[in-house]
């Protein structure tokens, strides 16, 4: 019943939330050709390869949901207020103008919501008559394997929209990654062979364990600025602890240096399949691209689990404000003829 478009829309993991919500894709853009055939082979051809910077001659739609590039906000990255990334935010508002959506949706880390940026955002949108609220979420709050924070600005024209609820029971990494059997031939099943330094240095690796325990039992594995650093970075060289959430997946999530990203049992990085697990994303699913650009778009989507709880918090009030429009109009006096 509901429509939507999607900016940014990447590989679309947030608009396959959308869509298991009930929603129904009406377009969506984005640069990549790679996540753009993404999109187009997993979830719809409605999909246009371009920049979302220009306005394209679309229908219009209930709902706009939209990803603007993160990297000039997260706390990973430089955070430069001059990243000309940030101003990719601001192209929203002509696609408001011209879809005339009644809920807009905008994904983003936390810090965006403090940012300048983000306030001229929220300044045009109320402009253009929307109430604004701003949830920030744990995906491991609603049934995503993996802790992942993301704020949603939500801006209605249908009255207030309430956060969606939490799920009963938190998912483990290893329910992703264990629950059901990997299939050995499955293309996505891939991950980089290690050079011999890093096997050696991965072989050494306790269950649950990282750096800390590369630097105990062999320091001759470890570089001089691992004792530099002390005790930061401690996930990086780290497994992956089957019985929690995994930590966030970044779209580096095939390098040990980068994170805790080895396997709970088996020496090596988790592969593609098993980084797309952790992000909800069905085994069905085939990513276009070579790994590193297949391990991005992965990386860089919205945890399937909460962009469906995202999704069915949107839709039942879009349903309870029709209703209440329903309502109404037929509760209204009669009009009567003159006498």
């Amino acid at each position: 019943m509901w429509k939507f478009g999607d900016l940014y829309a990447g590989a679309g993991l947030f608009s396959f939330g959308m869509k298991s919500a009930g929603f129904t894709p009406a377009f969506a853009v984005e640069l990549s050709s790679d996540a753009a055939q993404s999109y187009r082979q997993n979830i719809s051809d409605c999909v246009i390869n371009a920049s979302a910077a220009e306005v394209h001659d679309v229908e219009s739609v209930d709902v706009l949901i939209a990803g603007p590039p993160c990297q000039g906000f997260s706390t990973l990255g430089r955070r430069d207020p001059l990243d000309v990334r940030n101003d990719l935010c601001l192209a929203i508002l002509p696609w408001v103008d011209r879809v005339e959506p009644k809920v807009v949706v905008v994904e983003n880390v936390p810090p965006f919501v403090r940012s300048s940026h983000w306030e001229l955002l929220a300044a045009g949108l109320r402009s253009r008559g929307f109430s604004l609220d701003v949830w920030e979420l744990d995906a491991t709050d609603y049934g995503s394997p993996q802790i992942r924070k993301r704020a949603f600005t939500v801006a209605s024209a249908v009255g207030p929209i309430a956060p969606p609820e939490r799920a009963s029971s938190k998912a483990t990494a290893g329910d992703a990654l264990f629950g059901t059997p990997l299939d050995p031939q499955d293309p996505m099943h891939y991950w980089p062979t290690p050079s011999d330094l890093a096997m050696r240095r991965i072989s050494l690796i306790p269950s649950n364990g990282d750096k800390r325990d590369l630097m105990r039992l062999a320091p001759e594995l470890c570089p001089p600025s691992w004792n530099q650093i002390g005790c930061q970075a401690t996930d990086v060289w780290g497994r992956i602890d089957s019985s929690v959430p995994a930590n966030t997946i970044r779209c580096t999530f095939q390098n040990p240096s980068k994170g805790r990203y080895l396997h709970p049992e088996e020496h090596r990085v988790i592969s593609l399949r098993e980084g797309a697990r952790l992000q909800g994303v069905p085994d069905s699913w085939i990513f276009a691209g070579r790994p590193y650009p297949i391990a991005r778009q992965i990386g860089n989507g919205v945890p399937i689990p909460l962009g469906a709880a995202v999704g069915r918090a949107i839709y039942g009030a879009l349903d309870s404000a029709t209703g209440s429009e329903r309502i109404s109009s037929d509760c209204s006096p009669p009009i009567l003829a003159a006498a």
